[in-house]
């Protein structure tokens, strides 16, 4: 319960106060760094991290844990223990910030080197202001994205050294630490040092911005993808690129040409120009460095210039700066490996001359027993997974291949992948399929005839089963993301997201990013209940009944178990229902419990005396009888048993419409181990659920849907 608390605690907390996003970072670890600080400096003392201590643990717990080698020697030392002098960041970040150390986190370093390209994002993940003379106590701050929401995340400035040097990333002159400390601020972030070793580039470009990254291998181009990059950059993408090495040799090495291999370029811009009468597609690429050019055709010097004219010569400003040069489409591809682009949320981006994606996130959960479904290839808990609607209405401006048609990029990115690798955990096989929906179903609320703005829908399993999906990812793979763009028809959509295989458990951010407005939002279905009046139970279901009505084997068996005030207690309706399901091999069963017992007696009970008289215990057999239909329908392989993915089901056909969350929770109290549940298990969930849909429709005098307890009132309602 506490968990679930938490859990919507933070959901509030971003609705309402826009915890997580870019304006209000969420603390990480609950640590204030203004606060923390200001201690420090009020008592003398320089911040010790208690949550990333300086020790084994920190660094990792295998290659680079307690008793490795790799780890022997290693003492925590702060900057000016290091140099005289010691800088946290000096005229801007340059390349000779980033050199890499011990650690295979070459990918991490590739990220932090793109943060030169731009200062304002440099700013947002490096906030300035910060150094080592100036409120100095040994505490500083970075700002990540992490799975859907910004975190500040708070570090001292104890450093791994050996030998009085950094063990891992470093300045070539050894008296800047920026880098370092943002290096120490992921590894916290991931729970150790060694949680850093091996990933992508792509990755660390999406944690320092937020974006959504597409990444292309050029010797598998689409037909359109320059009209691909210069729509991007309109959009305000960042956009990188590279040449692949073949071994460690070629690291750096310089091509006749004057390209770098293995190094990180950035696009600038994408044109078409006049050349002798034909239409010439050219790239400008960044050096970050800008300590080598391209040479070859459409360089500064060429000769090509020479039959262009000079006002194209001044709109595409060809000499803007040393770092910069012009190559043509034609020989990018040939000499360029890799094309990485980041998709920019319009929060990010502050600059007026650009356009705006159009942005949704969603987080979700798989659950195994109740929303761990995987892919369509089992159809028996397929149709169990989240799902999320998309509307795709007006089509794009200048479509970069000349088709109508909406461009929808679609990222899922499961979470907390590196935090767990201490634990052995691998990452899920992780995927998506995308399914048109018709107007085929009915709405509760309306006589609406499509999706858009409606709630309580979610696809059944006849629709999913029975309708192919129109997309989907190119592959379900055990990355932690998985993305890809696609161009629909103007319509509504479900997106279904899964593992690969069911039961595998996680949580998971689902990122949309569309060129045009879309409508989007979980499907999932308002908490609701068909029940009878609160102060009418005992006639719930035969209105009219009288003693001599009841049933006379039923009569005999409850005069049986009762004393002389013709009333049974919870102990006596346990004794009663005990017998009665042990005497049918259809359905498998514990036994019903103390507590069940008690809860229909609480639900049933209408003079308040805790024990059921015999029309109130006829009134519960009846019920009793119509679960018992429910769950026989249910038990798809006559095991006496139901499946948890089936609960879904078997509690709307008994008149409880519930969402997934809600269904999350059910199946994780009322399952057992092998995620069944059996017939005790169900009438126990039953009879809850209708107590508290009873107790808030008590509580909810004018239909709102909203009450409001104190805490007494609130404990009062709990131990119902």
């Amino acid at each position: 319960m506490a968990s679930a608390a938490a859990h919507l605690a933070r959901r509030k907390a971003r609705v309402e106060d826009g915890a997580g996003s870019r304006a209000n970072a969420v603390l990480f670890n609950h640590q204030d760094f203004e606060q923390l600080r200001s201690e420090c400096l009020q008592i003398g003392l320089l911040f010790c991290d208690p949550t990333f201590p300086a020790d084994w643990n920190s660094l990792g717990y295998n290659q680079l844990g307690r008793y490795s080698s790799k780890t022997s020697g290693v003492e925590w030392k702060r900057p000016w223990e290091l140099c005289s002098d010691p800088r946290f960041i000096t005229d801007g970040a340059r390349r000779t910030d980033v050199c890499q150390g011990e650690l295979g986190d070459c990918w991490l370093l590739a990220a932090i080197a793109s943060l030169t390209l731009d200062p304002q994002i440099l700013n947002r993940v490096v906030p300035p202001g910060q150094s080592f003379t100036s409120q100095y106590a040994g505490i500083f701050h970075f700002q990540l994205w992490q799975y859907g929401e910004w975190v500040d995340v708070v570090v001292d400035d104890r450093l791994p050294t050996r030998d009085g040097k950094l063990l891992f990333v470093h300045s070539a002159e050894r008296v800047e630490f920026w880098s370092a400390l943002l290096e120490k601020a992921y590894a916290k972030m991931s729970s150790s040092y060694e949680a850093l070793s091996g990933g992508s580039s792509i990755e660390g470009f999406e944690d320092f911005t937020g974006g959504i990254a597409e990444s292309y291998n050029l010797k598998e181009a689409p037909p359109f993808l320059f009209h691909i990059v210069r729509k991007a950059l309109k959009l305000g993408s960042l956009l990188g690129c590279s040449i692949d090495i073949s071994s460690l040799y070629e690291t750096e090495l310089i091509t006749s040409q004057k390209l770098v291999k293995g190094h990180a370029y950035s696009i600038t811009a994408a044109e078409q120009v006049h050349h002798c009468g034909s239409l010439v597609e050219l790239i400008r690429i960044r050096n970050p460095w800008g300590q080598v050019e391209w040479t070859g055709a459409w360089s500064d010097s060429s000769k090509e210039w020479d039959g262009v004219w000079a006002e194209e010569k001044r709109r595409l400003d060809r000499c803007a700066e040393d770092s910069e040069f012009w190559i043509s489409y034609h020989d990018f591809l040939s000499h360029f490996s890799r094309l990485d682009i980041c998709n920019l949320t319009p929060d990010t981006l502050t600059s007026n001359e650009v356009g705006r994606w159009n942005f949704a996130e969603f987080e979700g959960t798989w659950r195994v027993g109740s929303t761990a479904g995987g892919c369509r290839n089992y159809p028996a808990t397929f149709c169990s997974n989240p799902q999320f609607f998309i509307w795709l209405d007006d089509v794009d401006n200048d479509p970069h291949d000349g088709e109508e048609g909406c461009t929808v990029l679609i990222g899922l990115m499961q979470k907390d992948a590196r935090r767990e690798r201490r634990f052995g955990c691998d990452l899920n096989t992780i995927g998506f399929a995308i399914y048109k929906l018709g107007c085929t179903l009915p709405d509760k609320t309306s006589n609406k005839t499509g999706y858009k703005g409606r709630t309580n829908v979610r696809l059944s399993p006849d629709v999913l089963l029975r309708d192919q999906s129109v997309a989907g990812s190119h592959a379900f793979i055990n990355l932690r993301e998985v993305c890809d763009c696609f161009k629909l028809p103007p319509g509504e959509y479900a997106i279904v997201p899964s593992s690969f295989e069911p039961h595998c458990k996680g949580s998971f951010v689902l990122r949309v990013f569309t060129e045009k407005e879309a409508h989007t939002s979980p499907m999932e279905e308002d908490a609701d209940a068909e029940l009878q009046e609160v102060h009418d139970p005992v006639f719930s279901f035969q209105p009219n009944v009288r003693h001599e009505d009841v049933d006379p084997h039923l009569k005999h068996l409850f005069m049986q178990i009762c004393g002389n005030d013709s009333e049974i207690s919870a102990f006596e309706l346990q004794q009663i229902l005990n017998k009665a399901v042990t005497q049918r091999s259809n359905i498998k069963t514990d036994g019903f419990s103390l507590q069940t017992c008690r809860d229909i007696i609480s639900l049933l009970d209408t003079d308040g005396s805790s024990r059921l008289g015999l029309l109130e215990f006829h009134s519960l057999w009846m019920k009793m009888q119509t679960y018992l239909e429910i769950f026989k329908s249910h038990d798809s392989d006559g095991s006496g048993t139901m499946s948890s993915h089936e609960m879904r089901a078997a509690l709307a056909e008994a008149g409880f419409q519930l969402d997934s969350t809600v269904i999350q929770e059910i199946v994780a109290r009322y399952a057992d181990r092998s995620y069944a549940i059996d017939f005790d298990r169900f009438i126990g969930c039953l009879i809850r659920l209708e107590i508290l849909f009873n107790a808030f429709s008590a509580l909810d005098k004018d239909g709102s849907r909203t009450i409001e307890l104190n805490l007494m009132e609130w404990l009062n309602v709990s131990l119902l």
